[in-house]
């Protein structure tokens, strides 16, 4: 019993290991898998970029200054450009406004990509007339504006000149108007000291001829006493 039970034992044992082998098998690929994943999670690949439209491989060329500019037409805040691909024999024509692309046509044929610049010159030339036509008129307004004030300010100067004038004109026509009423009031005064000097020279004269007269002068009798003079005499 023992040498069979050790036999079975060691019979088991034997398949027991051979299973374990062949899990180990079953399981390590799929756990180098498992780990391959993480791996890849881990450090992802760089995916390349997306070009999405003709505007973004426009982009993208010209950020790795693969292009040549070979022609551009500038109207105000638009443009038109040609640049051209030199690895891949390839023109890019682009019409923009500022940075900003409008529409990028891509052509491997020198006459096309010619006859598409001109156009899209001939467009910014039109897209841009609004542009310059408000660009004139604002300055227009600005300089308009600055004249209005300029003229606004020029006139509040010469009222305040004019005002000036006419406070000083009146305290002029004031101090003229005193000074006539001091004339008058000196010239009736002068009139008067010229009576008073007139009347006392005359009384002058008088006295100057009275006491310059050799004669003298008696005061004349009464009349009431000469009869009664003449009885008595008698």
């Amino acid at each position: 019993m023992r040498e069979t039970s050790g036999g079975t034992v060691f019979a088991r044992y034997r398949r027991g290991a051979a299973l374990l082998a062949v899990a180990m098998m079953v399981v390590a690929p799929s756990a180098l898998a498992a780990r391959g994943d993480r791996t890849a999670t881990v450090e992802p690949a760089k995916a390349a970029p997306v070009v999405r439209n003709t505007v973004d491989e426009l982009k993208q060329l010209m950020d790795a200054q693969q292009l040549t500019e070979l022609r551009t037409t500038y109207n105000g805040n638009y443009g038109a450009s040609l640049l051209f691909n030199a690895n891949t024999l390839t023109y890019y024509v682009a019409l923009f406004q500022e940075k900003n692309f409008w529409r990028v046509i891509k052509t491997d044929a020198v006459d096309n990509a010619e006859r598409v610049y001109r156009t899209f010159a001939q467009q910014s030339e039109q897209l841009a007339q609004v542009y310059i036509d408000t660009t004139r008129l604002e300055a227009g307004k600005r300089y308009t504006e600055r004249l209005v004030a300029y003229n606004e300010e020029r006139l509040r100067t010469l009222q305040q000149e004019m005002e000036q004038q006419q406070a000083q004109s009146a305290q002029v026509s004031a101090a003229l108007q005193q000074a006539q009423q001091q004339a008058v009031s000196l010239s009736t005064d002068v009139q008067s000291t010229n009576s008073q000097l007139d009347a006392l020279q005359r009384r002058i004269q008088i006295l100057q001829a009275e006491q310059g007269n050799p004669e003298l002068s008696l005061p004349k009798p009464d009349a009431a006493a000469s009869p009664a003079a003449a009885s008595d005499g008698r």
